[in-house]
């Protein structure tokens, strides 16, 4: 199915309204402040529209890539060519609707605000190609792109130890990334093309693939990121603004699990069967090991961020399950993630807002005096969980069955994951809101407004709605995964047969 304009105009409008940012009169007066944080607003929310247009027209009963624009680039082959598929189009909704969401977040920024808005505009841009690129090298460009607007966001617009963050930031994500550019070359030297829907069906050499499939792990583990190259994540979130924290968890993070599906999974099926331990072993220390480090903090966004490797953990299990459960389970936690640790990192800035301070020890009797914020902490908090009727308890519940079904070791040990993160999720949320209020500035504190009610509604009530309702995203991905899972078992019987 073609799509000659749509998902090229999802891509240029974010450019545009940073170019209409970019015009605007020389200066921080609060005109220029307030029309670029209206314009940045108004091309987000078109974006997220123009992509509802997108799935109206998107067949999720087909397993093929949709919406296909092709157009020559390079001579040598490379081409402008993207398209989406039941894996890809979920994230592109989800970073469309949490965009504008956060522009709406950062409405108290101040210094800067015109580079601001036009760096998340740039970030929108990059972050939609990675999920619609069908060509490895544009790929590549749009998954490397996207690190430097949030370089900047994080080292520019972040708290006191920012430039740190930022750097540890690029630096652990950019070495991962260098590997994969030599993978990609060899790919390319090896099938004649960087067309990913070709590569996709091209037979490596089962050795080659050992190579192409670390290469590319080391790209993709940091991104998750995957213990042990998680320490850089911490770091992020707590020096990073608050929209910023919310784009790096909801989104970039996502990046990692998607590519070990598009391209781990399918393209190095025997390297994927013979790494399948080593993963599970790396997923299961990440969801113990760090939901253990997140009882020890006293930093809220540090907490938030160890759950966050934790969950994760959750999501690699599933994919390298390799089977129906698992892959679905880890592309419904990827979503519910996305929500969930999105509005927890709203709610911090909620109260970071007010109090300017990420202390847990800073608050306590906040249901005293906002009870609104009470009740969206709660909801939230739960659904990080994974409580029954909430988004985070289905991803979770199918990832553990897809690894029970594979290895019921892993199984067990996770399961431990889900005890500890109520532990610490309810450590959190019993400092934070209930008790008495001690502190003499906490007496004084406001509750929620009508923007930040408007902000957090929506995730609230997608995150209870896919909670009691999962199937539309079931739905959304089950015939790509389908096909995938089929191809995977394919091409590792076919190699068992030849090694017969």
């Amino acid at each position: 199915m073609s799509g000659s304009w749509i998902l090229s105009s999802l891509l240029v409008l974010p450019v545009i309204g940073a170019v209409c940012i970019l015009a605007l009169p020389s200066g921080d007066t609060e005109a220029s402040k307030r029309n670029a944080r209206w314009i940045a607003l108004f091309a987000t929310l078109i974006t997220f529209v123009l992509s509802l247009v997108a799935w109206s027209q998107f067949d999720a009963a087909l397993p093929g890539f949709q919406l296909i624009e092709d157009h020559a680039w390079f001579t040598s082959g490379i081409r402008y060519k993207i398209g989406v598929d039941g894996i890809s189009m979920p994230f592109v909704l989800l970073t469309t609707l949490l965009m504008p969401i956060s522009i709406a977040a950062s409405w108290n920024i101040e210094n800067r605000v015109k580079e601001y808005m036009i760096a998340f505009l740039a970030l929108e841009t990059l972050m939609i190609g990675v999920f619609v690129a069908l060509d490895l090298v544009l790929f590549y460009l749009f998954f490397e792109g996207g690190l430097i607007p949030m370089f900047l966001i994080i080292g520019i617009w972040g708290h006191a130890n920012r430039v740190y963050a930022a750097f540890k930031f690029f630096l652990y994500t950019f070495a991962g990334s260098v590997l994969m550019l030599l993978a990609i070359m060899a790919m390319y030297w090896t099938a004649g093309t960087t067309d990913i829907t070709v590569l996709l069906h091209t037979a490596f050499d089962p050795k080659m693939q050992t190579w192409l499939w670390l290469a590319f792990f080391a790209s993709f583990a940091v991104k998750m990121p995957m213990w042990p190259v998680h320490t850089w994540l911490p770091d992020a979130h707590v020096e990073a603004p608050t929209a910023g924290s919310v784009i790096l968890a909801a989104i970039l993070l996502k990046m990692g699990g998607y590519g070990f599906i598009r391209f781990s999974l399918p393209m190095f099926p025997d390297a994927s069967l013979y790494f399948t331990p080593l993963v599970y072993a790396l997923s299961v220390i990440a969801i113990i090991y760090t939901s253990l480090v997140a009882l020890a903090q006293e930093n809220m966004k540090k907490l938030i961020a160890y759950s966050s490797v934790a969950h994760m953990g959750f999501v690699t299990m599933g994919i390298f399950a390799a089977n129906t459960q698992g892959v679905q389970g880890a592309m419904y936690l990827m979503i519910s993630h996305g929500l969930v640790s999105g509005a927890l990192f709203l709610c911090v800035g909620v109260v970071y807002d007010r109090m300017h301070s990420l202390e847990i020890a800073s608050y306590g009797g906040l249901v005293q005096r906002m009870p609104l914020y009470a009740v969206a902490f709660m909801l939230f908090t739960m659904a990080n969980v994974g409580l029954p009727g909430t988004s985070g308890f289905v991803g979770e519940f199918l990832t553990l069955i897809g690894a029970f079904r594979s290895n019921t070791w892993v199984a067990f040990f996770a399961t431990t994951g889900v005890i500890l993160s109520a532990c610490y999720a309810l450590y959190l949320y019993r400092r934070v809101v209930f008790g008495v209020i001690e502190k003499a500035n906490l007496k004084t504190i406001v509750d929620l407004s009508p923007r930040e009610i408007a902000i957090l509604l929506p995730l609230g009530l997608l995150v209870l709605y896919y909670g009691v309702h999962p199937q539309p995203i079931i739905d959304a991905s089950a015939a790509s995964i389908d096909n995938l899972l089929r191809g995977f078992a394919q091409a590792v019987t076919a190699t068992k047969t030849a090694g017969l």
